[in-house]
């Protein structure tokens, strides 16, 4: 059964809470010993931080005896039961406790309780849920992919030595075009959704193919296991650049199959709370005038964001030079159909001139920054910090198959990686120490793009990409090996286990821990995910 499908009772989330609220100046939060009331629609209710009675592990309830444990003058339990009254909550109204404990030896406890005189009672028929990690720190964060194919899934780490246009001719088209078959779509789409989950990923802004069918699948599918998405059927209708066997017949065609995804989305969630249908031109060159005109339109009568590639490659930009001889800039073939908005999430953008830079912010539109397929297919280096200079709203994006991992994770260290690498080029021309500095991507900053700047990107900023009162509770409950104080003899624990690759060592602050986890972290990691509200992967 899907977890959208069951009704929601309140929750109460105990322990470190993370987001990075604002980008200038990059800020990282950190909520010690906090209380977080979620309420039945999956809105952030209360937020108290500081509580007494939770910092100190010693307090913490013991194991449950025959499925009752004592709630009288336990400190911990205290601390939870008024921050819950104070805010109007009853504790027998709170049909989950999640703690996911601070440092040290921890616990993470997934239980509801009823009161039972002096006593808690687990309300669940199946045991409690009590777990006691020997060494671990957890944390809890969020993440949003902005730009990716579920399609090319399998295609994951197949690059050959072919640039994007011949990419696209030699691997891509051939596979998407397989998913005419709806069972290879599902055997694909579930896996793409499932991987992205198991990555802390709570939304995701999907490209599909050309068969409405499959793209329909791909929309259930996000709804079945519980993640927020924004998915689009891929048109494409110019016979110069896109393949006989992979190929929309008309921009008519095209306009048709993407109407039909949008009712059939419109259907299954009237009111895109959950999943969400999006105009999705490949890139421009691969449509004809008529068709972006017809998208354009499209998408400003239904009030539809729009997703799209833009800027890859120079010789793409020659191509839309050649194909567009009447527009100014790339940025300008899309402006020319009203395909900039608001709610228009624009791929990679690697050599964008100043002009359209300014025209991308003046028209609100977002940035996709994708530095894993940037690289994997040669194609450059976006110029990140004059994007933001220029107050363009950036995410990130994973980009698969371009890109060779469906982790935020990884994008976001991919894009501190480059940016340095960026700076050692800028240094090498003869920029001065300044400003060398300022194009490095701080963690903070980068993780903001990961989180709060990719909601920003497909307009749901509204809604979340923060841990504030009034957002929607997506969330990931992260979890890192702390190194213990002394190995026992004859044993090989170094403080990992199946905790992944970060270890941390007793001594590091949060925002050491959290680079550690950025930069060393991935799906070992991620112990439980939220999407408003719901538990939709553990």
């Amino acid at each position: 059964m899907s977890p959208l499908s069951s009704s929601l009772q309140k929750k109460v989330f105990v322990g470190t809470f993370i987001h990075t609220p604002t980008l200038s100046p990059p800020t990282l939060s950190v909520f010690e010993d906090t209380i977080v009331g979620v309420d039945e629609q999956g809105i952030i209710n209360f937020i108290e931080r500081d509580v007494e009675g939770l910092h100190d592990k010693d307090q913490a309830p013991e194991p449950p005896v025959d499925g009752y444990r004592k709630d009288k003058n336990n400190a911990w339990f205290t601390g939870v039961r008024g921050a819950v009254e104070k805010n109007g909550w009853k504790m027998e109204d709170v049909e989950e406790l999640v703690s996911s404990g601070g440092t040290g030896d921890n616990q993470v406890i997934t239980v509801g309780y009823e009161k039972y005189g002096a006593k808690m009672k687990c309300i669940r028929a199946a045991p409690v849920e009590y777990k006691r990690p020997k060494h671990t720190v957890n944390l809890t964060m969020l993440c949003y992919d902005t730009h990716t194919h579920a399609s090319q899934l399998p295609n994951t780490g197949i690059f050959g030595t072919s640039t994007l246009l011949d990419w696209l001719t030699t691997y891509t088209f051939p596979l998407e075009s397989r998913f005419s078959s709806l069972s290879h779509a599902r055997r694909v789409y579930n896996c793409a959704v499932a991987s992205t989950l198991s990555h802390g990923t709570t939304t995701a802004a999907y490209n599909a193919t050309i068969h409405p069918a499959s793209t329909n699948l791909l929309a259930e599918i996000c709804l079945e296991k519980g993640q927020r998405a924004l998915v689009g059927n891929v048109c494409m209708d110019c016979k110069d650049t896109c393949p006989d066997y992979y190929r929309e017949e008309s921009a008519e065609a095209s306009l048709n199959n993407t109407k039909a995804v949008v009712n059939h989305i419109r259907d299954k969630d009237s009111n895109g709370d959950f999943v969400q249908p999006i105009i999705t031109p490949r890139f421009a060159p691969s449509c004809t005038k008529p068709l972006l005109s017809s998208l354009g339109e499209l998408a400003r009568n239904e009030h539809l964001p729009i997703q799209t590639h833009i800027a890859e490659t120079r010789a793409e930009m020659a191509l839309v030079k050649k194909m567009f001889p009447e527009s100014k800039s790339y940025a300008g073939v899309y402006d020319f159909f009203h395909l900039l908005t608001p709610r228009t999430v624009l791929a990679h953008g690697i050599y964008f001139s100043e002009a359209e830079m300014e025209l991308i912010a003046n028209r609100g539109s977002g940035v996709s920054h994708c530095p894993l397929s940037n690289t994997s297919l040669g194609s450059g280096i976006c110029l990140v910090r004059k994007l933001l200079d220029h107050s363009v709203k950036v995410g990130l994006g994973t980009d698969v198959s371009g890109g060779g991992s469906c982790s935020i994770l990884t994008a976001a260290r991919e894009a501190s990686g480059v940016s340095r690498l960026l700076a050692s080029f800028e240094q090498g021309n003869g920029g001065s120490e300044e400003e060398t500095e300022r194009i490095k991507l701080s963690v903070v900053e980068c993780l903001y793009m990961a989180t709060r700047g990719g909601a920003a990107c497909l307009g749901l900023e509204k809604k979340v990409g923060a841990f504030e009162v009034g957002m929607e509770w997506d969330a990931q409950l992260v979890e890192v090996a702390r190194v213990p104080e002394e190995v026992e003899e004859n044993k090989e624990e170094r403080g990992r286990d199946d905790k992944g690759l970060v270890q941390c060592w007793g001594t590091e602050t949060w925002e050491e821990r959290v680079a550690k986890w950025m930069y060393c972290g991935d799906d070992r990691n991620t112990r439980k995910v939220y999407m408003k509200g719901r538990l939709v992967h553990e």
